[in-house]
């Protein structure tokens, strides 16, 4: 996933509080604010795309980490038959080959 400009705005305040002067082309030099809001700084902006950007990336092992778990009905089975322990043990080869960043 790759955040936008449109991505941040929508994020910072309710409502219907910014629109575009050229739909096509969603820039900063085409924002247009609709209420009495204060219009963010262009830094504002391309720091808040970032950090929206920044989260994102560095929760791809979470991502992974979710794709490779067993589903829940299959993690209570091996609980039932393994125990707890083993459970861990399973659960602890997808966290090992998807670390936190």
């Amino acid at each position: 996933m790759t955040y936008t400009l449109e991505d941040y705005l929508v994020g910072i305040r309710e409502g219907q509080w910014f629109g575009w002067s050229n739909s096509k082309n969603k820039t900063y030099a085409n924002l247009v604010i609709h209420s009495d809001d204060t219009k963010p700084t262009e830094q504002e902006c391309i720091d808040g795309v970032a950090a929206l950007q920044s989260a994102y990336d560095n929760a791809q092992y979470a991502r992974n980490r979710a794709e490779a778990y067993p589903s829940i009905a299959d993690q209570l089975d091996d609980i039932y038959h393994n125990g707890v322990d083993g459970w861990k043990t399973s659960i602890k080869a997808v966290k090992l080959q998807f670390p936190k960043g």
